[in-house]
């Protein structure tokens, strides 16, 4: 594989008058994490649809592992994996069975596949399951055995659509190890999440979307120190939000805006100074320029 796993250039794609990816660009390097993060309509499912082939760009190209997506459709097939927003499993099933019927499917011998399917079931922590009908797992279970499913046959990249949607606390974080092992293994993973804390938590590299156009890239750290310095946070007596303030950082700026806020609040009003987060690199980056202020929370 080449340095760069995943390359996009001047992408574009319309559905009747509106274009939905405009002129994207992105590199995703080879054995690394990537996340794509974007509102709703943003255009991120579009992307994944070309990167897969199952949609044609209108214009610009894109490769994944060298291979260009609309010339070399097969090769860019037997180069990727890819899991959806919903655990797509056969429920009448038992967890075994899901694997090995995917296992024949792809083309694996009978002996082949009863190894493989071991290796997964134990990889994916499912092995005192495996006997249990899938409509009875767990969400998390669920998802598990979706991500062995598209696991199957090994290949270098692979595609997470919001791989953690509807999940519990815990049964996200046990995905998200699963996830960085599969990273150590040396696989490239293209990952797509409407949780802010895991593309913070999972990715080397972020890109923002926005409008069809990456409007940032960069390491987590990176995106953050782009929005300023420390936060200035307002909470009510009931310590609910009531308004957040981005500052440079600097001590006279806090300052000054202390001393504002001293005459807008009440007494009562508790102020705590925090470091940026993703949640502000993303209303940073999206917002439209209109309602790109000082985020304000009312609570009644």
């Amino acid at each position: 594989m080449s340095r760069n796993a995943i390359e996009v250039r001047r992408l574009g794609k319309s559905y009747k008058d509106k274009a939905v990816l405009d002129g994207l660009n992105l590199s995703v390097p080879a054995g690394s994490i990537f996340g794509l993060l974007g509102p709703n309509g943003a255009g991120k499912t579009t992307l994944i649809r070309i990167l897969s082939t199952l949609t044609a760009p209108d214009e610009g190209s894109a490769s994944i592992a060298g291979y260009d997506v609309v010339a070399d459709k097969k090769e860019v097939k037997r180069s990727i994996s890819l899991t959806g927003q919903f655990a797509a499993v056969d429920e009448v099933l038992t967890g075994e069975e899901n694997l090995r019927l995917m296992c024949r499917l792809s083309g694996l011998s009978a002996a082949k596949t009863s190894e493989r399917t071991a290796e997964l079931l134990k990889q994916f922590d499912l092995e005192t399951a495996a006997g249990k009908r899938a409509k009875t797992y767990s969400g998390g279970m669920r998802r598990r055995l979706d991500l062995a499913l598209s696991l199957v046959v090994n290949r270098p990249v692979l595609f997470l659509d919001e791989p953690t949607t509807g999940l519990d606390t815990i049964s996200r974080r046990a995905l998200w190890e699963m996830i960085q092992k599969l990273k150590q293994q040396g696989m490239t993973i293209f990952l797509t999440t409407q949780y802010l804390e895991e593309a913070d938590e999972l990715a080397d590299l972020i890109a923002v979307i926005h409008g069809g156009r990456i409007v940032a890239q960069g390491t987590p750290e990176e995106l953050k120190a782009r929005v300023g310095g420390e936060v200035i946070e307002l909470r009510n007596g009931r310590d609910e939000l009531i308004r957040s303030i981005p500052t440079s950082g600097g001590l006279a700026d806090i300052r000054q805006s202390m001393n504002e806020l001293a005459v807008l609040y009440p007494p009562d009003t508790r102020i705590g100074i925090r470091k940026p987060s993703m949640d502000d690199v993303f209303l940073a980056l999206t917002q439209e320029p209109s309602t790109k202020k000082e985020k304000e929370v009312s609570v009644s």
